[in-house]
C-alpha cells in the first residue's frame, strides 16, 4: 500500500471487516454555521444516523441570528447522555477561518476529524467507511479521506454526481487543485497536528485545499473514495457549489486568469513555508521548483511547468493551468 496516495476504484468498497480498534475510535464532527436553519436540522440528524457511533460534535457559529442556535439547543437536549454538543463563536472572518477555528480548539480531542458543512447530508456509512480505511494505516502516519459528492437541490431531488476524478492523489496535484470537498473529509489525529504546527495566525484559501496541501506535502496518505458519502446540497445559498455545469466551470475559468488563482497560490505557498520542515526532502524541491518557474519568464514558466510534473485530474484543467502560466496567471 503507498503511503503517499490511494485510489479506490469505482465500485470497490471499504474494508468489509473494521479494524481491532475501528469500535473505540472517537471522531470530532467539526461543524461550521452561519444562518442555517433550513437545512440545519436535516445535517444534524444524518450525523445521528451514522453507523460508527462514537462521535462528539464541535460547532462554530459565525454569527447567525436566526434558528440555528435553538435548532442547536433542541438536538443538545435530544441527545443528552448519548452525543455531546460544544459551540462556540466564530471568529467571523469567512467559512475557511471558521473552520480553522475549530481544527485549532485545544480542548478538541479524538481520534479522528471530520469538517461538516450545515447544508448538507451524510449517508449513513460516511464515518465507519471513512474510519475503517484510515485504522488500516499507522496512527502516525498523517492520513486524509475525501470522496466524491451525490448532488440534490434544496428538496433533496437526485441532480448528478460531482466530477469523478480518477488521478492518483498526490503534492504535484495538491499545488494546483483540490480535489477533496471539505463536506466529504475525515482525517486522523498526525493529519490534524500538522494543521496545528501551521500556527495561530494561519491564512488559507479553503480548510479543505490546506488539508490536502498539508497531509501529502508532509508525506501522508490520501485516499479519494469514487462512492459520494454526501449529499451535497446546491442552493441559492451556496458559498462555494459543486464546479459540475459549464457556466461553473466558465466562472472557474475566469477566476483563474483574473489573478484569483496567483493570489490563492501566494497564501498557499505562504502556508507551506510554515511547514518546511515536515515537508519531504522531494516535496521541498517540488515547492522550490513551482516557486522558481512562477517568477520565470514566458517561455520559462510553461517549459518549468512541464518539468515539475504538476498536475489536475483533467486534461482540460491540466491544459488551463499552462494557460495560466503563459498569461503570468500562476
Amino acid at each position: 500500500m503507498s503511503m503517499t496516495a490511494q485510489l479506490l476504484a469505482p465500485g470497490i468498497a471499504a474494508p468489509s471487516v473494521p479494524a481491532p480498534d475501528t469500535p473505540r475510535s472517537k471522531v470530532a464532527v467539526l461543524l461550521t454555521t452561519k444562518q442555517g436553519q433550513r437545512f440545519l436540522a436535516e445535517q444534524l440528524e444524518s450525523i445521528e444516523s451514522q453507523t460508527h457511533s462514537r462521535w462528539e460534535l464541535w460547532v462554530s457559529d459565525d454569527g447567525s441570528d436566526d434558528e440555528t442556535p435553538l435548532i442547536l439547543d433542541h438536538f443538545r437536549s435530544r441527545w443528552a447522555g448519548r452525543w455531546e454538543i460544544s459551540r462556540q463563536r466564530g471568529p467571523q472572518r469567512g467559512f475557511a477561518a471558521n473552520f480553522v477555528s475549530l481544527v485549532r480548539r485545544e480542548e478538541v480531542r479524538a481520534d479522528f476529524y471530520a469538517y461538516c458543512d450545515q447544508d448538507d447530508i451524510w449517508e449513513p456509512w460516511k464515518l465507519e467507511r471513512a474510519i475503517q480505511w484510515l485504522s488500516e494505516l499507522p496512527s502516525t502516519t498523517p492520513a486524509l479521506y475525501c470522496s466524491r459528492t451525490r448532488l440534490v437541490d434544496a428538496r433533496g431531488k437526485h441532480l448528478g454526481f460531482s466530477p469523478l476524478f480518477t488521478r492518483k492523489p498526490g503534492f504535484a496535484n495538491a499545488l494546483i487543485q483540490n480535489i477533496g470537498g471539505g463536506n466529504t473529509m475525515v482525517f486522523n489525529d498526525a493529519a490534524r497536528n500538522l494543521l496545528l504546527a501551521a500556527g495561530d495566525d494561519l491564512d488559507v484559501v479553503s480548510h479543505d485545499w490546506w488539508t490536502y496541501l498539508a497531509v501529502t506535502g508532509c508525506g501522508g496518505t490520501a485516499l479519494y473514495d469514487p462512492e459520494p458519502s454526501v449529499r451535497y446540497r446546491q442552493h441559492a445559498n451556496n458559498l462555494v457549489g459543486a464546479n459540475r455545469s459549464w457556466s461553473a466551470r466558465v466562472h472557474r475559468a475566469g477566476m483563474m486568469f483574473n489573478g484569483c488563482f496567483k493570489a490563492w497560490n501566494d497564501v498557499n505557498i505562504g502556508g507551506l513555508e510554515r511547514l518546511r520542515p515536515r515537508l519531504t526532502p522531494d516535496n521541498q524541491r517540488l515547492l522550490d521548483q513551482f516557486c522558481e518557474l512562477r517568477g520565470r519568464p514566458l517561455v520559462g514558466r510553461v517549459a518549468g511547468l512541464r518539468q515539475c510534473g504538476l498536475y489536475r485530474q483533467t486534461g482540460w484543467g491540466t491544459a488551463g493551468v499552462f494557460a495560466a502560466a503563459l498569461l503570468g496567471k500562476l
